[in-house]
């Protein structure tokens, strides 16, 4: 046999050229999309895997009953501890031939002066809060609450910043009005005073507004100024004295509610009251809610350690807790009466016949 047929690895050739340049080339490497291993990405790190077996899901439900019915229970004892006493005033302070025309006689410049009686039916420790309630008065309504300059109350030199306060921006002269805007140019105006036994009970009106409000937000250089001086007044007038930083009815009345009933604290009374007491209060309705249908309401009010009165959060936890009671006897009634084997195979889909064949 010829060895020359045989073809060598060195001959020459289209074969050999292409092993040739496959051997001095580099080869091509693809851009790939995978992402760089990682345990976290690929959730393999250690974790609790934990089996809801009908024990664990029943003690579950148990253990939120245990906790959330005492709470319940004793923020409802709580709420009832807390004595009040509200009197709606805003008709009964408008003289019967007045009544009509409810508008008109607010609007009025005469005398509004009203005396109402209070009667104590059960002890009232000190302090005790004094509020003033409003109904279907919406402030939070989206241009109310845009009505005001913050900048304008906080810094002195800032009193022309008026451009979000239209139209309580400006007087007719030009002039920048300091408080702006329509929620100060509101401000409620109503006035109470008290008396018992022919005694005068005095309010203390410090202290009633949030510290952050005075030291942050209200300039203590800052006064009022071009306030109320138009032809439509709207509310109080402010004392051009006093610095706003130290008007505590206004810094108040600037934190608006979220809701159309609220309460908004208007001094305390600092001494305790007993059964029996009879309080007489002098007020003077000035405050125009004839407008709008609204009402107005004195509340003298005691705390406890929950705060004011409201059953709500007693009531919702006490309706948590039973529900998980509740739920807890059904599952313990058909773990009881129709148990299953944990991780029976039987019971899942595939092996069951469709349509009962």
């Amino acid at each position: 046999m010829n060895s020359n047929n045989t073809p060598s690895s060195s001959a020459g050739g289209p074969g050999s050229a292409a092993a040739a340049a496959d051997s001095t080339t580099p080869p091509t490497t693809r851009n790939s999309k995978r992402p760089k291993y990682s345990r976290f990405t690929q959730q393999e790190l250690p974790a609790c895997k934990p089996i809801l077996t009908p024990k664990w899901v029943i003690s579950a439900f148990m253990l939120v009953t245990v906790i959330f019915i005492p709470i319940g229970v004793a923020s409802l004892f709580a709420s009832h501890d807390v004595v009040e006493i509200i009197d709606r005033y805003e008709t009964d302070c408008i003289p019967e031939d007045s009544r009509k025309d409810k508008v008109a006689y607010i609007q009025s410049s005469g005398d509004k002066t009203c005396n109402r009686i209070l009667n104590v039916t059960k002890h009232m420790k000190h302090p005790i809060y004094v509020y003033y309630q409003l109904d279907n008065y919406y402030q939070n309504h989206r241009r109310y609450v845009k009505s005001r300059s913050d900048q304008q109350l906080r810094d002195r030199d800032s009193e022309n910043d008026t451009s979000a306060c239209k139209p309580e921006d400006k007087t007719a002269n030009g002039l920048p009005i300091v408080p702006c805007g329509l929620i100060a140019w509101s401000l409620f105006n109503d006035t109470y005073s008290f008396s018992r036994n022919n005694q005068n009970l005095s309010v203390n009106k410090h202290g009633i507004s949030w510290k952050s409000d005075r030291d942050h937000k209200f300039g203590k250089d800052v006064f009022p100024k071009n306030f109320q001086n138009g032809t439509l007044i709207g509310g109080k007038h402010l004392n051009e004295s006093i610095a706003l930083s130290e008007q505590e009815d206004l810094i108040v009345w600037m934190r608006t509610a979220a809701l159309p009933t609220f309460r908004k604290l208007y001094g305390k009374i600092e001494v305790d009251l007993v059964a029996g007491d009879v309080i007489n209060v002098t007020l003077q309705n000035n405050y125009n809610t004839y407008s709008f249908n609204g009402k107005k309401k004195l509340v003298l009010s005691t705390t406890s350690w929950l705060g004011g009165k409201n059953d709500f959060l007693g009531i919702a936890y006490l309706t948590v807790g039973g529900l998980c009671f509740f739920l807890a006897m059904v599952f313990t009634i058909i773990y009881l009466v129709k148990p299953r084997r944990l991780g029976d195979p039987s019971y899942l889909s595939w092996n069951r016949n469709p349509g009962g064949h």
